[in-house]
């Protein structure tokens, strides 16, 4: 059977047309691409799910704010049990306090920060004692927690580097370390909340796009692993959904960037001046601030991955712009693409 799709005739692949318009004899040509890859994650159809939804127990980190508060409010609006993993349930933190103000027995926050094996035991053990029957598992696992920053690679500290990767990568896989068992119990699924930044890096956000290319390597590694055992693993890779998520408002990014430029070995900030540093500050600024406010996108691409009988391995919820971006970057020649979008 794979040898049989490996060697369809072209004509039998899915394809799209294009017309092109021929200036010098005035003919117009149709040009066929076959490719499904073409199309964004964001245009793809959802279809095939796994029944039934309420039977089913979703962990979902991080959801204090941005994707998490908002997956973790779509998944019980499904019948999905959830367990709201949050970093600030033990200090009130809003987010925590309108999520329990549902009052409902099938969502649960519970204490979680990524970076505390003590915590993450602790709702291991929550979670297994709150299963109906545990022998049956855990079916999802969405490790949604992480942080960002920003800054060239000589202004930021070390201290930032192992910041950023603690929770981001290392959280990622804590969390899904102490949670396979009963994942696999249950042959479920591990989202993995990446980024376009996990796929293409970008100048100045070299913390970040560390962990991000981690949590890939990752996410493929344990997907041939758990293949066999029947647990699905998938990635998501949201494109710019900053002033969606509450990463970056305008006074972070100056608190950050005045601690930056703080703590700069003195020969740094000779060597590039304050007025260097401040224009790629501003840079920053426009990049947050040209984000998109809608994760609809990205809480579709999630519930497809827990949901769908055939999860995709990637999904690309981020507009036009960024998926040709990527496309470009990581298909063509790094002569080229450094051409088009860095330099």
């Amino acid at each position: 059977m794979l040898t049989a799709r490996l060697f369809r005739p072209l004509s039998q692949l899915p394809g799209r047309t294009l017309s092109c318009y021929d200036r010098e004899n005035g003919t117009r040509h149709m040009l066929m691409f076959y490719s499904a890859s073409l199309v964004p994650i964001s245009r793809r159809a959802y279809s095939d799910q796994v029944k039934p939804v309420g039977s089913k127990a979703v962990l979902v980190t991080g959801c204090d704010s941005g994707f998490g508060f908002s997956l973790a409010k779509y998944l019980h609006s499904k019948g999905f049990l959830v367990f709201a993993g949050c970093l600030m349930k033990d200090k009130g933190d809003a987010g925590v306090k309108e999520l329990d103000s549902l009052k409902s027995d099938r969502l649960r926050t519970v204490q979680l920060n990524v970076c505390k094996s003590e915590e993450v035991e602790k709702v291991v053990e929550t979670v297994r004692s709150s299963l109906e029957d545990p022998e049956k598992g855990l079916w999802g696992l969405v490790n949604n927690a992480g942080i960002s920053t920003f800054g060239e690679v000589e202004f930021t500290s070390m201290e930032t580097y192992k910041e950023v990767a603690e929770v981001n990568l290392w959280g990622t896989v804590r969390m899904t370390k102490s949670f396979l068992p009963l994942i696999r119990r249950a042959k479920g699924r591990v989202v993995n909340i990446s980024s376009m930044l996990g796929r293409m890096a970008n100048p100045a956000r070299s913390p970040y796009c560390i962990t991000k290319f981690g949590v890939e390597a990752f996410s493929d590694c344990l997907r041939y692993e758990m293949h066999p055992l029947g647990v699905k693993v998938s990635v998501v890779e949201p494109g710019n959904f900053i002033a969606a998520t509450s990463l970056y408002s305008p006074e972070r990014i100056q608190a950050i960037a005045d601690k930056m430029w703080q703590e700069l070995p003195e020969v740094v900030r000779q060597d590039y001046g304050r007025k260097y540093f401040d224009e790629k500050i501003a840079k920053m600024e426009t990049y947050c601030n040209s984000g998109s406010t809608d994760t609809s996108p990205v809480i579709s691409a999630v519930t497809h991955a827990l949901t769908s009988a055939s999860p995709y391995t990637r999904y690309h919820p981020m507009d036009y712009y960024w998926w040709l971006r990527m496309q470009v970057m990581t298909h063509l020649p790094a002569a080229v693409s450094d051409r088009i979008y860095i330099h």
